[in-house]
């Protein structure tokens, strides 16, 4: 039986005979990084004739919150403090770590604010829940030494990442990766081929749909969407999932290059299983949020994102165009994990 690591030579070796051409830069897709359109450069704002007057703080609403299913009760100011965010079930995890339930101030906030108790995350950010101990901590140490950042500069929360992880000691970061290790992936979204989608606004790089039943071509992008908009983007809840629409057709292109790579890649199951569920110390990728997993081919092909395990995927990704891409996410995103 083959190793990880001879696996890994294997599919490197598998993808230099082919020629490293390397895939011709198209930009990020903004969808994947939570933007509706490409940056441009913005031009120099005019200086304002009088400084305006200091915003007003609005008064917090300690209006009490409910979720289905939980017999518990927040304010919104509660529910989104980023160090000691609202649990609404308890019993749907093991005991968090202090510096998951609450982080330590000044910068580390809690990870439980933004990839929730149960570490499922959301499009914005990532789901953590299941992944090796080992690639937690090396992901950890690569935000640490600069080695991951993102190629659309306007992604303001991998900057926040950055500041977590070189805030966090060895320790918080061994007992987070233990934590949410423990936790294995659970189905989290649903994948819907549609040559349509529902209007959606952006709101803290996420796609929100919008009131009513009005709809646009989806185009080449694949939009991921809360199931429902308030239990998400307002109160956190860690049971509503997504839904994300993908173009027609992309989860049978998606399926033939994560299975023989369509002589453009490596076929995924070499390094992740041949059930996309992990070997060793290599993640999951099935059933996992598909504008993350673009996100991240697109970092490692563009060389935003290194380190160990970037590195050993940089060939992989060499030759891929985005539309690629965004087919290999949809299909691995249909995968039950």
């Amino acid at each position: 039986m083959r190793t990880v690591p001879s696996l890994v030579v294997f599919a490197l070796s598998a993808v230099l005979a082919t020629g490293l051409l390397g895939a011709a830069s198209e930009g990020p897709p903004p969808w994947a990084y939570g933007f509706a359109s490409a940056a441009t450069v913005p031009a120099t704002p005019a200086a304002p004739a009088v400084a305006p007057a200091p915003a007003v703080p609005p008064t917090p609403d300690p209006t009490p919150r409910h979720v289905p299913g939980s017999t518990a009760a927040f304010p919104l100011a509660e529910i989104r403090d980023a160090f000691g965010p609202a649990d609404w079930f308890p019993g749907d995890h093991p005991r968090m770590p202090e510096i998951v339930a609450h982080g330590r101030r000044p910068d580390v906030r809690a990870c439980s604010l933004c990839h929730y108790p149960n570490g499922k995350g959301r499009p914005e950010n990532a789901g953590v829940s299941g992944l090796p101990v080992s690639y937690f901590i090396q992901t950890m140490a690569d935000f640490k030494a600069g080695l991951r950042k993102s190629t659309d500069a306007r992604k303001a929360n991998t900057n926040v990442m950055i500041t977590i992880a070189k805030g966090m000691t060895d320790e918080e970061v061994k007992a987070a990766a233990e934590y949410f290790a423990a936790m294995p992936w659970t189905p989290w979204i649903k994948v819907t081929e549609s040559s349509t989608v529902p209007k959606t606004r952006i709101a803290g790089g996420m796609f929100l749909r919008q009131e009513g039943s009005d709809t646009e071509p989806i185009a080449d992008r694949i939009i991921e969407t809360p199931e429902d908009v308030e239990r998400t983007e307002v109160l956190r809840d860690p049971r509503s999932g997504f839904i994300a629409y993908v173009p027609m057709g992309s989860l049978k292109k998606g399926e033939a290059l994560v299975t023989s790579g369509s002589g453009r890649t490596t076929a995924c199951a070499v390094c992740h299983g041949a059930d996309l569920k992990g070997l060793g110390p290599v993640p999951g990728i099935a059933g996992r949020s598909p504008s993350y997993t673009v996100r991240q081919l697109y970092d490692m092909q563009q060389g935003t994102r290194t380190g160990v395990w970037a590195e050993l995927m940089k060939p992989v990704v060499a030759k891929l165009s985005n539309d690629d891409m965004l087919a290999i996410a949809a299909y691995t995103a249909s995968r039950k994990p």
